[in-house]
């Protein structure tokens, strides 16, 4: 790296999520599961899978030899699309049996939040006892979302998945007909938190630029917009090329079983341009311009976010990179670090700070269309809506219908919630200092209410008359 872009990692203007200098395998991988079952594997020994028995078998065995971040596989692949054609002439009940097994292993062999499984957009009896099972084990692993495109999703899956939010806040849902559109040939998977990245390959490396720093070194709106946004991200750029440099030419995984038998495409793989802290970002310059407004509830603050998200996005469709997605990096809203002390993921409203459900949203609507790669809010709504889980399915649907990206919801007093964006259970962290924990992610949940406020989201109300009330 330039003495340049070296002193703006060290002063976290941008950031390599501390990963190491020399990065030996991608952040994020999405293997072709399809392919694996139908060719089997010559390095593994393994022959097509012939039935549902098989299936799952080879998935698990697989899923061992995924390497990601965390060292756990962040995908485990469209399970009802996998599934469904070896189904054959198995009842329910040996479906939800074998299901359930496989749900539980997945959860004591892979202990980790972060391992994500999707299902939908069509309806089947997969999808059905996927959620069927996660909503009675309530673990917090595997993560889970559900792909919804209007064409293909009945109201009884949405409303389904809808009830298992209520008890479980599980699953994602995803505004498949927005993401679709946007990878060729073998699509996407939301893996880890709520990346949206291409099957067959994944993220080589994730860079973010810290949107509060840069507007800390900002003297003006226009000084921002025009010279110290630009710098960093081209601080940022330097950093994505030399650490894709290095994993894509010298680390030798590109070389690996996964690629030689198609499992993985090189050419899929491609940064993540991520950005964070857009709320402090916004609420420093209008106080340096002595302007009124707070991000997430007045509209010339969401305007100037939304010109900020523009310029980002902009920079980052014109900006060519050696190991891109079609030669470009993907931009993303990064969910934050347990280490990011007063300053809030992503493009999300400061915790704490947060207005009604409906405002919420719209609030950050026009923003999420931008990010290729992923952007999510967690709506934290107050405990009643248990008991009207349609609430949470007109919510879901208005999202979408205004340009919602992923639907994510928490529901106060669960004890399984979301904290960034994967799975903890608020009574492992209660036993944490005491027991410690068979999961990997609960240190990382615990760490993160301590020093990032996650804790503080506001129960929100859905209701105009219970809000009133409240306020009474």
């Amino acid at each position: 790296m330039s003495a340049a872009t070296q002193q703006a990692k060290d002063n976290n203007l941008i950031c390599d999520m501390y990963e190491g200098h020399a990065p030996f395998k991608p952040r994020y991988v999405l293997p072709d599961y399809q392919l694996f079952l139908q060719q089997g594997s010559k390095y593994l020994e393994l022959e097509p899978a012939q039935d549902f028995d098989d299936a799952l078998n080879n998935l698990m065995i697989l899923y061992h030899f995924v390497p990601s971040v965390t060292n756990i596989p962040v995908f485990i692949g469209h399970l009802d699309q996998l599934l469904m054609p070896y189904v054959g002439e198995l009842s329910e009940e040996q479906i939800y049996s074998k299901l359930k097994r496989f749900w539980i292993m997945l959860d004591r062999v892979l202990p980790d939040a972060f391992m994500h499984a999707n299902i939908g957009p069509s309806d089947n009896i997969v999808c059905r006892t996927i959620l069927k099972i996660d909503a009675e084990l309530a673990q917090i692993a595997p993560n889970l979302s559900l792909l919804f495109d209007t064409e293909k999703t009945p109201e009884s899956l949405l409303l389904q998945a809808c009830e298992n939010i209520a008890t479980t806040s599980k699953p994602h849902i995803v505004n498949h007909n927005m993401h679709k559109q946007k990878y060729a040939e073998k699509g996407y998977g939301v893996v880890s938190c709520y990346n949206v990245l291409p099957v067959a390959g994944g993220c080589n490396t994730l860079v973010r630029v810290n949107l509060k720093g840069v507007a800390e070194q900002a003297n003006s709106i226009t000084d921002f917009m025009q010279v110290q946004l630009p710098l960093y991200c081209q601080a940022a750029y330097e950093l994505i090329e030399a650490r894709c440099q290095f994993l894509h030419k010298d680390s030798n995984f590109f070389d690996h079983f996964l690629v030689q038998e198609g499992i993985l495409d090189e050419k899929r793989f491609a940064p993540m341009f991520g950005i964070y802290g857009m709320a402090e970002c916004i609420n420093t310059l209008l106080s340096k311009e002595q302007l009124q407004g707070h991000y997430g509830e007045d509209q010339n603050a969401n305007a100037l976010a939304l010109e900020i998200t523009q310029l980002v996005a902009k920079i980052v469709d014109q900006t060519e990179v050696p190991y891109g997605y079609h030669g470009r990096a993907l931009l993303h809203s990064q969910g934050g670090l347990n280490s990011d002390v007063d300053v809030t993921p992503g493009i999300r409203i400061e915790y704490g700070t947060e207005p009604d459900p409906i405002t919420h949203l719209m609030s950050l609507a026009p923003q999420h269309q931008y990010f290729t790669s992923g952007v999510s809010e967690i709506l934290t709504l107050e405990p009643t809506v248990r008991g009207n889980p349609q609430a949470i399915q007109q919510l879901c649907k208005g999202a979408f219908n205004h340009g919602i990206g992923i639907f994510t919801a928490n529901v106060a007093t669960n004890d399984l919630v979301r904290i960034t964006g994967y799975m903890v259970r608020m009574s492992d962290i209660n036993k944490l200092s005491e027991q410690g924990s068979r999961t990997n992610t609960t240190a990382l949940a615990d760490g993160a209410i301590k020093s990032t406020h996650v804790s503080q989201r506001q129960p929100r109300v859905v209701s105009h008359e219970f809000n009133h009330w409240q306020n009474k």
